[in-house]
């Protein structure tokens, strides 16, 4: 593919802001050389992600420039410097930062040389930053979304500052992904294909923190999952807000469903799982492209929010009720081994019960193999956040009845593998008891069964005994 003028300058840009990075970790890193001196030992940091798994990807490359610029890494929040990787889709999510960020003032008390960092989300809300130099005047950095891959740059002029540190975009086309990361697990990892929403959901406040859409070039991201699979990773995930409308802002449009089948062609790699899909734009093409793919996972999360049409306008969603179930019944006819999941808002403004039953309603048709209800939260700064509320006893009240409707669906899905042997990635030792692994099915389907450590991440086919509700006990075969 030649490649335009455009993505020539994409790509110098690109490797002119790695290379300034790079020098950036050499300097932090002689901060942190001299910091282990006055300490006598290597000094200590702690991520702490809250949210979605672009969150927990930005994390990785966090922690990867720590590392590199000598931290050791630990999940002790008495750390010698704490970052809070910031979530901002609820309220409750910004509450439980101000918590924990009381907790982390204490322990600073104690030890003059902790630093405290606030990244993410939360922090491309102004009203946030304001709140944060107001009262909490302890935390040392605050940066956001578009500027994560300048951490290095940021971390320097921390270490120079006696001031909080505040640098935050409002946008920014620049995409750097060129850096170093530190993965949580070595045999899988998230991929970001693109960055940002266009879709305004009347409840959502992403698309006014995370910015417009933004799609990374293909070539890069090829180039990315295949240094990861000489690396030792036989799964990964493409993350994007809406990967179904991945591409439509390159200089070369190309769809997703394209993406995967060059994704697909890559050597080593076995599995590929995607979130998260809008049902406005799942096409045919993307159907089609995972029907015949021996790689993409049978797992589609397509959330619905309601299914109640009105709701639906109200929302922001632009579909109804009946293209939502034209799309799964066409994805459940074309690959009648996936599994559909969702997302699912109960007590949204305007919301009544006939609307709960509407939403019932899909569930019954649609089956959902699992389902993630969740109470409407008032959004500040969201369309929604001005609408009508609707009075807590009545969505709990809707809430109580949809949950059960999902439960008992999603057990009598999951049933149907009983006594079938199917493949499963193998992803550690399960928490409750250390005698068993764990593994995933390629249809997000979790089983557990007796086997040596040397499997984990390894793919085997595992015989499924005994199912638990929305779990499986297995026997290697």
């Amino acid at each position: 593919m030649i490649q335009n003028s455009q993505q020539i300058t994409e790509k110098m840009n690109s490797a002119e802001e790695t290379k300034r990075q790079l020098a950036f970790m050499e300097r932090a890193g002689d901060y942190v050389e001299k910091l282990a001196k006055e300490l006598g030992r290597r000094p200590t940091c702690c991520v702490t992600t809250f949210g979605c798994q672009m969150n927990a990807r930005d994390s990785e490359k966090l922690s990867g420039i720590l590392e590199k610029v000598g931290y050791e890494l630990t999940d002790d929040e008495d750390a010698d410097f704490v970052i809070y990787n910031t979530c901002t889709v609820r309220d409750n999510a910004n509450q439980r930062v101000y918590g924990r960020l009381g907790h982390l003032n204490s322990l600073k008390k104690k030890n003059p040389h902790k630093k405290i960092a606030l990244c993410g989300c939360m922090m491309q809300e102004p009203s946030v930053i304001e709140k944060i130099k107001k009262s909490y005047r302890f935390v040392d950095l605050i940066f956001g979304t578009h500027n994560i891959y300048k951490f290095a740059e940021l971390l320097t002029a921390m270490f120079e500052s006696d001031s909080m540190i505040i640098d935050i975009w409002q946008d920014t086309d620049q995409i750097v992904e060129d850096l170093p990361v530190e993965r949580k697990y070595p045999f899988k990892s998230g991929i970001n294909i693109m960055f940002g929403c266009n879709n305004f959901c009347s409840y959502c406040i992403v698309p006014y923190v995370r910015g417009r859409e933004r799609s990374r070039n293909p070539k890069d991201i090829i180039k990315e999952i295949e240094a990861l699979v000489a690396d030792g990773v036989v799964e990964i995930m493409l993350l994007g807000q809406n990967v179904n409308s991945y591409g439509k802002n390159l200089e070369e449009p190309m769809t997703f469903a394209q993406l995967l089948r060059e994704v697909e062609k890559i050597e080593g790699l076995e599995r590929i799982r995607f979130m998260t899909s809008h049902p406005k734009d799942l096409s045919d093409e993307l159907i089609q492209v995972m029907k015949e793919s021996k790689k993409i996972c049978r797992h589609l999360h397509l959330p619905l929010q309601s299914g109640s049409t009105r709701i639906l306008e109200k929302m922001n969603r632009r579909y109804t009720k009946e293209q939502y179930l034209a799309l799964a019944e066409k994805i459940r006819r074309e690959i009648p081994d996936i599994a559909i999941t969702t997302d699912i808002i109960v007590g949204f403004p305007g919301e009544t019960p006939e609307d709960v039953d509407e939403t019932i309603d899909v569930v019954k048709r649609v089956q959902y193999d699992n389902a993630f209800t969740f109470i409407y939260s008032k959004r500040t700064g969201t369309p929604a956040a001005a609408m009508e509320q609707v009075p807590e006893e009545t969505v709990k009240e809707g809430f109580d009845r949809l949950l059960k409707v999902v439960q008992d669906t999603a057990r009598e899905r999951v049933e149907l593998l009983q006594g079938q042997t199917l493949e499963a990635l193998v992803e550690g030792v399960n928490e409750q008891d250390d005698s068993l692994l764990t593994g995933r099915l390629s249809n997000n389907t979790i089983v557990h069964f007796k086997g040596e450590k040397e499997l984990i991440g390894k793919i085997i086919p595992v015989y499924l005994k005994e199912c638990h509700g929305f779990y499986y006990l297995g026997e290697l075969v």
